[in-house]
């Protein structure tokens, strides 16, 4: 153990040695700081042609698919559409009810209302309908993956990587062969919908599938079942509850992608209805719509969760009870059809009752931005320059007389090693070398920034990084991941994606970290923080970005907030998750030996709840890396930039290589994120667990 860690400490003074090295000579290292344009490979011409000639041999086929989906979308609009709107809302509150009780029934029936006092009824049917077929499409392809990876290990080998591919690549990037495929219309949707949402189906599947009990299979051969039997009437039953866990991150997932699936659909949809609201700057009606959304997606969300948590009923007198209660339900819809004959009005909301609220929204939030503009402006002015700016050029570059008041002078210079060399050489004396090492790196990339400092260097950090947190196999992929984004010529909007996603990531796991804590303390505050960050995780990722847009204009800042308030919400929800879901005795145990409060979070709860919330860093990380591509509609020149370039111009080589390197990035930080998470578990003595 000894020899290992000697071992760890001098491939870091290596690593330390080679970054001093790059930031001190820098420039005069020549290829060793930016990696050579003769290098690069000419990729996106090939991947043009070869997509041309695809498009040209197998369009047809294409066409046909989406001619033949084009059917089932239009006959759900045809139905939705002429069900009046109070028998939708008898039937999904009782849907509603039975799934998740009163609550859930009394929130799904305000939200239907609201959907039709604000004049936004025909575009959510028309938005439903794209989710009611894309959903069992997404659910049936994802199960059918799913139990074969699950039946064969070689086509587990191959499904696995190849999902971690499909959800780290931007949804942007999914449209550019999609349309080039498809071409405009409602089926592109569809197709991209179901892409996006089958593979958390497939995880769960395996997940589910790999969950039944050695005893629960003997049970089934003992009673003589067949191998047919043995699947559909023991394995798919007992893993009822992960599959349908799969059923309700397929619906989320497959929600999320509806305002995308806009662009280049065209139809007259609540995602269309937001898009083109954001198009002309109106944020009260861009808001509007999108809490229509969010509504659907948590309305989906709780249903779906609520049968998944429920068991199957054994009792015979529950199971009548339960077919009683939908066949009253079925005769109340009915009903409610053939009343809505007799009154207009819930048939039809009146156009003279449509609720609006946004020019008042409109105008309080023009009223904020003139009222505190010189506030909000000293706040960038101060995040933008005094920390932003040092993260990616450097202090080197950021510190200017007119920002901070001086230049960086040789004097300057030698203070800031000073002050960065105390305390490495205190960690030092203590016998903390790993600690003093990784503040010593921490001060040099600092001092020369993200996108300043040698490619070599940087490619160091992080394949040791990996190396030390999951071995060699995964210090190889990552020089893989990393030689592809040199040779692809993306390396610098790379290095602005992992400084924009670095900046949030820190914020909201810090800020993200204090709220979870606090609401895990407090049950006040869990019931306040709860439905805020619902509402933040099933907004349309547009509409998080327009009030930023309004208030601050464009620029990396709001990119930054934008980013922030979509990433900060896995933060919250994992922190009190695992601290709220700790094991009792544990928790009874430290309590009654008389530890006070704050040792008993500091000491006990915090490190029980090590795995929980590392899952949290990592989707925030996963959540952080999502919203590149829309931020890059606020000026940012990172690959989320790239992708929307592809997309714009339909350049197929350009989009999917920075979509290829975005996924390689977050794959990156997902392997070590994990691996550090497995062997923080490890030292404590914790059970670890396979994560879907």
């Amino acid at each position: 153990m000894q020899s290992k860690s000697r071992q760890d400490i001098i491939v870091w003074l290596i690593v330390l040695a080679l970054t001093a090295v790059a930031v001190v000579l820098n420039d005069d290292l020549g290829v060793l700081f930016k990696y050579p344009d003769h290098l690069v490979l000419p990729l996106i011409e090939p991947m043009n042609q070869g997509m041309r000639w695809f498009v040209l041999a197998f369009g047809w086929f294409f066409k046909a698919i989406g001619w033949v989906f084009d059917w089932p979308i239009l006959f759900a609009k045809t139905i939705l559409h002429a069900v009046p709107w109070f028998a939708t809302l008898i039937l999904a509150t009782f849907v509603a009810y039975r799934a998740g009780g009163t609550g859930l029934a009394v929130f799904c029936a305000a939200s239907i209302l609201y959907m039709v006092s604000f004049g936004f009824w025909p575009q959510s049917m028309n938005s439903f309908a794209l989710v009611v077929i894309s959903i069992p499409l997404a659910v049936a392809v994802g199960f059918a993956l799913g139990t074969w990876g699950y039946l064969s290990a070689r086509a587990y080998r191959v499904i696995m990587p190849t999902l971690d591919l499909m959800q780290t690549i931007p949804a942007f990037a999914y449209l550019i062969p999609i349309l080039l495929l498809f071409g405009f219309g409602t089926t592109v949707g569809l197709v991209a919908s179901v892409l996006f949402a089958f593979p958390p189906m497939v995880r769960n599947t395996i997940v589910g599938l790999r969950s039944v009990t050695p005893t629960v299979i003997d049970s089934g051969l003992m009673s003589g079942a067949t191998p047919s039997q043995l699947f559909w009437n023991v394995r798919v039953p007992t893993a009822r509850r992960q599959l349908l866990l799969g059923v309700n991150q397929s619906t989320m997932a497959s929600l999320s992608m509806v305002i995308i699936a806009s662009i280049i659909g065209g139809t007259n949809d609540i995602g269309w209805e937001v898009l083109s609201t954001i198009r002309k700057a109106l944020f009260g009606e861009s808001i509007l719509a999108g809490i229509v959304i969010a509504l659907m997606a948590m309305i989906l969300d709780r249903v779906t969760n609520g049968f998944a948590m429920r068991g199957t009923p054994t009792d015979e007198r529950t199971k009548q009870s339960g077919r009683r209660a939908w066949i009253i339900c079925g005769v109340a819809f009915v009903a409610a059809i053939l009343v809505a004959q007799l009154i207009p009005l819930l048939s039809a909301w009146p156009k003279a009752w449509v609720l609006n609220p946004a020019p008042a929204m409109n105008a309080a939030l023009e009223w904020t931005f003139l009222e505190f503009r010189e506030g909000l402006e000293k706040i960038k002015q101060i995040a933008f320059f005094f920390v932003m700016l040092p993260i990616k050029l450097g202090l080197k570059q950021a510190v200017s007389p007119y920002t901070w008041g001086f230049a960086m002078t040789p004097m300057v210079i030698a203070i800031y090693a000073v002050l960065v060399l105390i305390p490495v050489a205190l960690l030092a004396f203590k016998r903390r070398i790993m600690q003093a090492i990784w503040l010593a790196l921490l001060g040099l990339v600092l001092f020369g920034g993200l996108t300043g400092t040698a490619w070599v260097a940087l490619c160091a950090i992080v394949i040791v990084l990996g190396w030390q947190a999951g071995g060699r196999g995964l210090a190889i992929w990552i020089a893989a991941g990393l030689g592809f984004i040199l040779a692809s010529g993306i390396w610098n909007p790379a290095t602005v994606s992992v400084y924009l996603c670095g900046v949030a990531v820190l914020v909201c796991f810090a800020i993200g970290g204090a709220i979870g804590i606090w609401a895990s303390e407090n049950d006040k505050v869990s019931t306040v923080v709860r439905p805020i960050i619902d509402t933040l995780q099933t907004m349309p990722l547009f509409v998080i970005l327009i009030p930023f847009v309004m208030v601050f204009k464009i620029g990396e800042f709001t990119a930054l907030l934008s980013i922030c308030a979509f990433a900060i919400v896995p933060a919250i929800r994992y922190t009190e998750h695992g601290l709220r879901n700790l094991p009792h005795d544990v928790v009874e145990a430290a309590t009654a030996i008389g530890c006070t409060r704050n040792q008993l979070l500091f000491q006990v709860k915090l490190p029980l709840a090590v795995p929980s919330i590392m899952l949290g860093l990592n989707q925030t990380i996963m959540f952080a890396i999502s919203m590149l591509v829309i931020t890059a509609l606020v000026g940012t020149d990172d690959l989320g930039q790239q992708i929307y370039i592809g997309l714009g111009d339909g350049d197929f080589g350009v989009g999917m290589i920075a979509g290829v390197g975005m996924a390689i990035i977050a794959m990156i930080a997902d392997r070590i994120t994990q691996n550090i998470s497995r062997n923080m578990q490890a030292k404590l003595g914790l059970r670890q667990e396979n994560l879907a």
